[in-house]
């Protein structure tokens, strides 16, 4: 089992009562930040964004932005404040502010139509996020068109658009949860203390849907082509997933690297949404490392929208390369 400090549990629950039923906004929710949010549209750009690879389509969705104070401490907690100044400086961010997107994945192949993650849901709405559903509508794809919803692990912002009024939000979907991520959510003992308010969002959104589920594990196919892989740290189950299809590749990354500068240069420094920090660094340079490697593009779901990119390896990180015309070709 994952180890877990006392002080990451208390900030992994923070605002998860919301998704269990209360009205007020996502404020402190995992990989959310403080500061008022902004509108879910960037302007002048869609909220969703489509290519091919190989034979298998691919659109990335935006829940929403949300702007605030950062990223240190939240990317960077063991870490001092002049430091992470200076590495986003050098990058031409600002030091003091950031902007956080939330993006959720539609995996079209084989007559599925498979969804990574689910955003924030009704819970966002009134700071402008929880806008998948919608997202995916004005896109050409109706809720009853989704088949599978897949999982990579169960904070709010990945889980809250599970469920709409008390209903499943995509009524015809069977769903893909990790084996060992619900097992811990679910457990008793995550009912009170520091666990209780994410318990009680896997609660009102996951557990409803278990009797459609099935539950994978590090190598499981949970579609022709889509293969499960461990990348725990972040939770106790948290899943990467990898897509391969006409001799491509594709990795779908979910909350491995949450900020494509702090997150990818600097791999070991701690993020305070992950449960088991050291591992999660371990993770980061794992994964990263392979898709460095690999040269293979990947989707991760805190990258700048529309979270399509690269990585190559630098100075014991990595450096983002927004993919540009690569998969057009």
């Amino acid at each position: 089992m994952v180890s877990i400090d006392r002080r990451s549990l208390f900030a992994l629950s923070a605002g998860a009562a919301l998704l269990a039923g209360q009205s007020r906004p996502v404020q402190a929710q995992a990989e959310s930040s403080g500061g008022q949010a902004s509108q879910a549209d960037l302007p002048g750009a869609p909220g969703w964004h489509s290519f091919r690879l190989g034979d298998v389509q691919v659109m990335t969705i935006l829940d929403g932005l949300r702007p605030g104070e950062g990223p240190h401490p939240i990317f960077s907690e063991n870490q001092p404040a002049e430091e992470v100044a200076a590495l986003l400086q050098a990058n031409l961010l600002p030091a003091d502010r950031f902007v956080n997107g939330f993006t959720p994945t539609l995996v079209r192949t084989g007559g599925e139509a498979i969804l990574f993650d689910t955003g924030l849901g009704a819970g966002g709405r009134e700071n402008g996020l929880g806008q998948t559903r919608a997202r995916l509508e004005a896109a050409g794809v109706r809720p009853e068109d989704v088949t599978l919803v897949v999982i990579t692990h169960m904070h709010g912002d990945h889980i809250g658009g599970l469920m709409e009024e008390g209903a499943a939000a995509f009524p015809n979907a069977r769903y893909a949860f990790g084996r060992q991520e619900f097992d811990f959510w679910t457990a008793p003992e995550r009912m009170s203390g520091p666990t209780e308010g994410n318990a009680k969002a896997v609660a009102a959104n996951v557990v409803p849907l278990r009797d459609q589920a099935s539950f994978f594990e590090d190598g499981t196919e949970i579609a022709p082509g889509i293969t499960a892989m461990a990348a725990h740290g972040h939770t106790p189950g948290h899943t990467v997933f990898r897509v391969e299809s006409g001799g491509k590749n594709l990795m779908l990354t979910a909350d491995a690297a949450n900020h494509y500068v702090v997150s990818l240069q600097r791999p070991d420094w701690h993020v305070r949404f992950d449960m088991d920090k050291e591992q999660a660094a371990e993770t980061r340079k794992r994964v990263f490392g392979m898709i460095a490697a690999e040269r293979m593009p990947f989707i991760g779901y805190h990258m700048p929208f529309p979270g399509v990119g690269y990585v190559e390896a630098i100075d014991g990180g990595f450096r983002w390369v927004p993919e540009t015309y690569q998969l057009e070709l």
